[in-house]
């Protein structure tokens, strides 16, 4: 008896089609650059036809989304392995005739018949095996697809090599074999479908405007998509790249052979990458390490530009490379399955494709432009100087990414010990309610609720600090406060009034809030001093229905380059994250660390009580919780670093 949730003719029929589309794309890149005598043209028409099999993505996506809608997914995959079959005619024949606009139509009508049915396949993905195995299911998804893209990379160049009438057969052989066993897989996937109700625009521009605002309400998503396509750019790139660059005489001069081995060892990392990455995905949020997998990746696409390795240390370093890269991608593939659930699942691949494909036909442009100018070795400094920066990026855009990264980054510093976490519950609104001993214990205590997200009132002078500050904030989710020291009067209390207004319908809403009741960090060591502020008292005395009160104790920072210590105001933001960077690289990691104390405590029923005074006396009962936990690590004052 069979078993309908395996996912093995799911992927078979994955492997088969991609191994097709690489195939007919590298025998067409091969021969349309043999057919052209100009040098630079080769480049040219190098990006036009990798153009060709990515511009139905583009235009197509909505189409796919659409067909989702009017028939069961695997009806559509089975349409579209029947109509690769005269289209493999199609391109065997411009073969035949020597013919570049026959087979560039061909490799454009392959791009069409695939793009139709992608959101299909992989929105099957959770049909077959259910939420629990989706990280399985798409790190199998990818692996097959870039076997596919080795498989079919290296068959082409060698097929390429062939000449004469056995060579034209064995190509023809080949593009049917491959279309018909993609066929027959086709037919054996069994999936329970979820199906998808929603009908959208089929005109692309119109599609791709709507779903972009679809995808903002999933927060991060929008971040999530742009650093995947990215990594499809870099990957179109490369694969150009390497192609002209393995087989000429001014790069490796392997020819086409040996240009497909050296292929070959490359996707075969790259499913080395997404196969373990799957296995730690599984029990660690990889998408923290974007940035240190990014970085390894830039870093070894400048030794591959920067020295003259001979070509088995190219591969090496290339499968090293590829390695990295799969690593780097396949988190991302599993976080949009996991955060978009339900029919919306196939709208947003759709979109996916949309916005994957247009980076790589980006990618197309890219590096005909940069070789056409600098010569074949440039896409590597590029593509160094991309990975160096996105990843970057990308974790200030995504706030899960971000406290993780955050996480790895302050515990090479601060050796926080937290008590009480098991208290708070996770199933209410949170009021989250900290002492503000330095400039720095925001980021700590959101990184110790990472698993429960807190919308943050700030400063407002933070959002108008440099460029990393105002991003993290947005990412954050954070509100700007106006400085009410400012704002005295009448203009204050209606200030105030207004944002305690804010905070209750945020937590009315059902969601966290985390505010510093006092407004501003500590002018000496263990003692808050809440003042006349009200904002906690206002939002205490009408706490909306099922609220839960969380108190924050944090002690250990005095001291820190983040403190008041030896000041006579808060920090300047700029100077001082300069100088933390500077001793976290240099001085750090050679230092005890810094060590923090953080008490976490539900203190619901005792601010209700206390909110039964007046403002002044429920300030003072808040700075009597606060400072019972006087710094408990004096010796942290003495210590120069953050």
């Amino acid at each position: 008896m069979k078993n309908r949730n395996s996912f093995l003719p799911l992927y078979a029929t994955n492997f088969f089609g991609i191994l097709n589309d690489n195939f007919l794309k590298t025998l067409a890149g091969f021969a349309v650059t043999a057919w052209i005598p100009d040098e630079r043209m080769k480049y040219v028409a190098m990006g036009a036809t990798a153009a060709a099999l990515v511009l139905p993505f583009i235009l197509f996506s909505p189409l796919a989304d659409r067909l989702t809608a009017v028939w069961p997914k695997r009806g559509i995959i089975r349409m579209a392995k029947w109509a690769e079959l005269p289209i493999v005619a199609a391109a065997a024949a411009g073969f035949a005739m020597k013919s570049p606009w026959i087979v560039v139509g061909a490799v454009l009508l392959m791009g069409m018949q695939s793009s139709l049915y992608s959101p299909a396949k992989y929105a099957l993905v959770r049909d077959i095996g259910g939420e629990g195995r989706i990280s399985t299911g798409m790190g199998g998804m990818e692996g097959t697809a870039f076997l596919g893209v080795m498989a079919g990379t290296v068959a082409g160049a060698v097929a390429s090599d062939m000449d004469g009438a056995a060579g034209d057969w064995v190509r023809c052989a080949c593009l049917a074999a491959f279309a018909l066993l993609g066929l027959a897989a086709s037919w054996t996937v069994r999936a329970k479908e979820t199906l998808n109700p929603a009908l959208h625009a089929v005109n692309p521009v119109r599609y791709m405007r709507r779903v972009a605002r679809m995808a903002k309400r999933y927060e991060g998503l929008d971040a999530v998509i742009s650093t995947l396509s990215f990594f499809w750019w870099g990957a179109a790139m490369l694969q150009m790249g390497l192609l002209l660059y393995g087989g000429s005489r001014d790069g490796l001069g392997l020819g086409a052979t040996g240009t497909g081995a050296m292929m070959c060892t490359a996707a075969a990392g790259i499913v080395a990458g997404q196969i373990a990455a799957g296995f730690v995905d599984r029990r660690r949020f990889l998408l923290g390490a974007a940035i240190a997998t990014g970085w390894i990746a830039a870093a070894l696409l400048a030794l591959l530009y920067f020295a003259r390795l001979p070509p088995p240390a190219f591969a090496a370093v290339l499968g090293v490379l590829a390695f990295d890269l799969g690593f780097f991608k396949l988190p991302f593939d599993t976080e949009i399955q996991k955060r978009v659930k339900g029919p919306r699942l196939n709208t947003m691949l759709a979109y996916f494709n949309q916005v994957s494909f247009l980076y790589i036909l980006a990618a197309s442009g890219c590096y005909a432009a940069v070789s056409w100018a600098f010569g074949p070795r440039a896409f590597l400094l590029l593509l160094a100087a991309a990975f160096f920066a996105v990843p970057f990026l990308f974790v200030l855009r995504y706030r899960p990414a971000m406290l993780c990264a955050g996480a790895w980054i302050f515990a090479r510093r601060y050796k926080v010990e937290t008590e009480g976490m098991e208290t708070v519950a996770r199933d209410r609104p949170l009021l989250v309610l900290p002492n503000h001993p330095a400039m720095v214990d925001p980021m700590l205590v959101c990184i110790a609720f990472r698993e429960t997200p807190l919308k943050p009132l700030a400063d407002e002078a933070f959002f108008h600090a440099g460029m990393v500050a105002p991003r993290v904030l947005k990412t954050l989710g954070a509100v700007p406060v106006p400085d009410l020291r400012k704002r005295r009067g009448a203009k204050g209390a209606t200030a105030a009034r207004n944002l305690a207004g804010m905070v209750k319908d945020a937590l009315a809403g059902g969601g966290n809030v985390i505010f510093y009741p006092s407004g501003h960090i500590q002018t000496e060591p263990g003692r808050e001093a809440i003042g006349t502020r009200q904002l906690a008292y206002n939002v205490c005395r009408e706490l909306p229905q099922g609220v839960r009160v969380i108190g924050v104790r944090t002690s250990g920072l005095w001291g820190s380059v983040w403190s008041r210590a030896g000041r006579t105001d808060s920090p300047p933001f700029v100077p001082t994250l300069a100088k933390s960077v500077f001793l976290w690289l240099f001085f750090a990691p050679f230092a005890p660390r810094r060590r923090v104390t953080m008490h976490v405590e539900d203190i619901t029923d005792r601010v209700k009580e206390w909110a039964e005074s007046t403002r002044p006396g429920f300030n003072a009962k808040l700075d009597g919780w606060y400072n019972a936990g006087a710094d408990s690590a004096p010796e942290n004052a003495k210590k120069p670093l953050e």
